[in-house]
Parts: C-alpha cells; structure tokens; sequence
C-alpha cells in the first residue's frame, strides 16, 4: 500500500485512501466536516515541547529529526500511534494529512520517513 502526505488545505481526492490528521492542533480555518478524516491520531505528532521548540525553523531540522524519531521509538503513546498507521497501511493506501506551510520541513517528511523505514 501506499503512504502519502498532504495538506489539509488540499482537496480531498479519491485516490487519498484513509486520510489520517498527524497534527496535534487542529488546523485553523478547517471545518471538521470538510477535512473528510478518517482519524485523528494526535499522538503521533511531536510532543507540544520539541514542537515549541522545534518551531520549523530549517536550522533546527537534523535535530528535530532525531529527537522526534527517539519519541517515536520510545515513547508509548507515539509508538502507538505509529503502529495503528502502520497496521492500517497493510489494508489500504494511508494519506498524513498535516497543516504546516513548508512541506520538506515538517514532522510529517520524517513521521512518513520512519513509517517507511518500519515497513521494510
């Protein structure tokens, strides 16, 4: 199956399959009705401090990156929530659905990286 990433300000396709909210806020401007979501799995979004911290600044990428994996490895309720995307991809293609503006900096690029590195 396939794993894909998209802004929840995009339009929702068919070709989307079960579309999953990664973010831990809800987007500003969405109606719940019009995101058409399947979930929303707030853990597996960073903690609110490496968030904080994090504040999509580029420079603080690489680290962001390491220590949001660490969370997603160790820390249960994020494990979890990474497992339940992984299971629902054996059944059928899985779109992340996030707000952030950049879309090669975000914790959505490394959650659909390590998600992906877990299914090989």
């Amino acid at each position: 199956m396939e794993l894909k990433m998209k802004r929840i300000y995009e339009s929702t396709e068919e070709t989307d399959g079960f579309r999953i909210l990664v973010d831990r806020l809800w987007p500003r401007g969405v109606k719940k009705e019009a995101a058409q979501l399947d979930a929303w799995l707030k853990d597996s979004a960073p903690s609110p401090d490496l968030r904080k911290w994090f504040d999509h600044d580029r420079e603080k990428f690489n680290t962001f990156k390491e220590q949001y994996e660490e969370e997603l490895l160790t820390n249960p309720p994020t494990a979890a929530a990474a497992a339940e995307i992984l299971k629902q991809l054996e059944a059928t293609d899985v779109t992340l659905v996030y707000a952030a503006r950049d879309p090669e900096i975000n914790h959505v690029v490394v959650l659909r990286d390590f998600l992906e590195s877990q299914m090989k």
